[in-house]
């Protein structure tokens, strides 16, 4: 199982989700949506065993948090207006208490809370924080047994937009890089699936 947090800093929580300026009055909307899209979608599907959850931290009221459970998801389609649009429909309802997953539609829920909620949600397993400037996410030449692609073990990895995360301290929180030059959401989130999928041992 894996986990990506994605964190919009400025991506809207409440109000009209502007389609046609995602990048710009959503608030680096665009940046987030195409994360969801690299955490999820495959060429011909939906990745079965990742969640991902939305941190939409810019407002107005409080921090919002969508997930999309790729074990459950329906009719997503590979269109970034289109799941931007799905976007909008949440953030247009009212939000729930922080903690308490409320049902949108089959494979997304929605609840209150930030990054710091999410990580004591998912103290049960390693924590990574991309990060440029910390040590390799992957072991140098080790690769796992074939069995290690089934592991159902979770493994959590979080992402910011355009914004650096801050501090993040916590239980069994790893700080890991995927090379020395800051990538963009999205591409980092391709990295880490293809690294899991070719069973490389990570650097835990």
């Amino acid at each position: 199982m894996r986990r990506f947090a994605v964190v919009g800093h400025r991506a809207m929580s409440k109000g009209k989700l502007p389609l046609n300026d995602l990048a710009g009055a959503g608030g680096r909307m665009d940046v987030v949506v195409r994360a969801l899209m690299a955490g999820l979608l495959t060429s011909h599907g939906l990745r079965t065993n990742t969640v991902v959850v939305l941190h939409l931290m810019g407002g107005p009221g409080p921090p919002r948090r969508i997930k999309f459970d790729g074990a459950e998801l329906k009719g997503l389609h590979a269109d970034e207006r289109s799941i931007a649009g799905t976007v909008g429909k949440v953030i247009a309802t009212p939000l729930p208490p922080i903690g308490h997953w409320q049902p949108i539609t089959v494979g997304i829920t929605h609840s209150g809370g930030d990054l710091a909620t999410t990580m004591r949600e998912w103290k049960d397993a390693p924590t990574v924080i991309l990060d440029a400037d910390a040590p390799r996410l992957w072991s140098e030449n080790a690769i796992l047994p074939a069995e290690s692609l089934t592991d159902v073990r979770p493994m959590n990895f979080v992402l910011s937009d355009d914004q650096p995360l801050g501090d993040i301290t916590g239980e069994n929180i790893i700080h890991r890089s995927l090379g020395s030059q800051w990538l963009q959401g999205h591409m980092a989130i391709a990295i880490v699936h293809f690294l899991l999928d070719e069973g490389v041992n990570i650097n835990r």
